[in-house]
């Protein structure tokens, strides 16, 4: 059995499960980005961190900032930086749509993993709202009452 057509292998490089916890994800986008190569071999070693990392859009192209790549073990230090700006590939309408969503000044652009798709790196992007203290809280009880109520279900069928 072959695959079916958009059915392809991700290869999850990293998450950034902050941001589901601080932030209400709207809506989610998928974009390339430009890398160098060792960069590349670093985040094949899952060597990548995308907890205080955004997204802007600047004269017409989207940027991410603050994503940490470590350096890569074997190639030369003098030509790394981990806090290098890297540019984002989408398509210019995908872009002036998420700018027009973005006007709105309580949305923000937040990395949620960065993943392998045919050999490429493919950024998901998340438009996304600040939640409050009180919907973290909120949160917080609802995944501990399910987890409650898994663990009683769990034990009953024992």
């Amino acid at each position: 059995m072959g695959k079916q057509k958009g059915e392809e292998d991700k290869i999850i490089a990293a998450q950034n499960k902050k941001a589901f916890h601080d932030f209400l994800i709207i809506d989610k986008f998928e974009a390339g980005i430009i890398l160098r190569g060792n960069e590349v071999k670093s985040i094949r070693e899952h060597k990548v961190n995308l907890k205080d990392s955004y997204a802007r859009i600047k004269n017409g192209e989207m940027f991410l900032y603050n994503m940490h790549i470590s350096p890569y073990s074997k190639a030369r230090i003098e030509e790394t930086n981990p806090l290098r700006i890297k540019k984002l590939l989408m398509h210019r309408q995908q872009i002036q749509k998420i700018n027009g969503k973005l006007t709105d000044k309580s949305l923000t652009l937040v990395p949620l993993s960065i993943y392998f798709v045919n050999n490429f790196a493919k950024v998901e992007l998340g438009l996304a709202k600040a939640k409050l203290k009180q919907d973290r809280r909120q949160d917080l009880e609802k995944k501990a009452t399910e987890r409650e109520i898994q663990r009683t279900l769990k034990n009953f069928s024992r």
